[in-house]
């Protein structure tokens, strides 16, 4: 089955559709990637989106308006995918959308909400669409996330010793696999995320994000700034545990840096790209892991993975693209699985990753032109995810 991966991450600066060949073989899923495009949100959508988040004030029709420009893109997005990756033979799309906000309340998930409206994917490319992919976990009682720890959980079995799978986007989250226990799947704290709302910050909206590091490379961790973030109650709450941009926002670095004093602009870059490695090592070394294998956007951030590496010590690093899955695609990939799951009726969670009270069937299904043409359920639940490396 030909699946593409659709998402967009905390950051929302751009859709990923990564395209692969899903077999279910006995008790394995073999993925054979077919590639990865990425298109930016047009810069108004994106100042749209920005304007609607938390904490700001919005509107329904805001809501309904975002709803359907983002499922706009994705769906344009999706048609090239068909296209350029699938030679316009794919049977099945996995939608996660836009994630806007995600409701909690005394570290309970009450509610999640991810936009970009599935009917716009499914007009554009004749597809069904698998959406919606968090909520049934959240009505178990889960945290709606991590989801992409099943398929970490699948792909990284069997390896030696504890591994942790990190996934460094706006947000950085870890999966926790070995050979003894349940896998174990959180949040760690921003990444991405505040790295890029301090470069807009400093430089007035000149840049949106720090390119290639530079200006925590120019910069120098200023230790009391850092021991001010570090104060945040998320980092010492017990896992599971998800958050979204929520708890960091910028005005949090604000208030971080009023207290502090004046920081050179290079040093507070500098400063939250280390919170984020800091944040992720702690993290790493309360469970034990002896290998971290890293992807997602922060990957491409030298200064960040620098400090990881600094942060980790002796723990290994290396990237999903040492194990065949590239770190690009990675995320939009395990979506793709997730939908593939969805097709065959069968379970796209771990419960004791995301805390529910069992393993759900994820998602709603809306047809396309195609049909929905799904294979028959009742096959046993797959305990192995290979990579086929072509």
């Amino acid at each position: 089955m030909r699946v593409i991966g659709l998402v967009s991450g905390t950051s929302h600066d751009a859709v990923d559709a990564a395209a692969a060949d899903l077999v279910l073989d006995g008790d394995t899923v073999v993925l054979a990637p077919l590639g990865l495009v990425s298109e930016a949100y047009p810069e108004a959508l994106r100042s749209a989106l920005s304007a609607a988040l938390p904490p700001a004030a919005t509107t329904m029709r805001d809501v309904c308006a975002l709803d359907t420009r983002i499922g706009q893109a994705f769906a344009a997005l999706a048609a090239r995918a068909d296209r350029e990756l699938c030679e316009g033979r794919a049977d099945l799309i996995g939608l996660h959308g836009q994630t806007v906000y995600h409701w909690t309340e005394g570290g309970e998930v009450r509610g999640t909400l991810q936009l970009g409206q599935p009917a716009w994917v499914a007009e554009a490319t004749g597809c069904p669409v698998v959406s919606d992919l968090r909520t049934r976990d959240v009505a178990a009682g889960g945290q709606g996330a991590p989801l992409v720890s099943l398929v970490d959980a699948l792909w990284l079995r069997g390896r030696p010793g504890v591994c942790a799978a990190l996934h460094l986007g706006g947000t950085a989250t870890i999966t926790v696999v070995s050979g003894v226990g349940d896998p174990l799947a959180f949040d760690t704290g921003p990444a991405n995320a505040l790295i890029d709302a301090a470069a807009r910050e400093l430089t007035g909206g000149r840049l949106d994000h720090d390119a290639d590091g530079t200006m925590a490379a120019r910069g120098t961790v200023h230790e009391p700034l850092l021991e001010r973030l570090l104060a945040e109650p998320y980092y010492a709450r017990p896992a599971p545990k998800t958050t979204g941009k929520e708890p960091f926002p910028a005005a949090c670095l604000r208030a971080a840096l009023a207290a502090t004093g004046p920081v050179p602009d290079d040093d507070v870059v500098a400063t939250v790209t280390g919170l984020a490695a800091r944040t992720v090592a702690d993290a790493v070394r309360k469970v034990h892991a002896t290998e971290v294998i890293a992807s997602g956007g922060g990957t491409r951030n030298p200064s960040l993975m620098g400090a990881l590496r600094r942060e980790l010590g002796p723990i290994a690093l290396r990237t999903s693209d040492d194990l065949g899955l590239p770190v690009a695609a990675k995320e939009a990939h395990a979506f793709a699985v997730l939908a593939f799951l969805t097709a065959h009726g069968l379970a796209g969670t771990v419960p004791s990753c995301t805390g529910a009270r069992h393993p759900s069937v994820l998602g709603s299904i809306t047809p396309g032109r195609r049909g929905l043409g799904l294979p028959a359920a009742g096959r046993p639940a797959p305990t192995r995810l290979e990579v086929f490396r072509r």
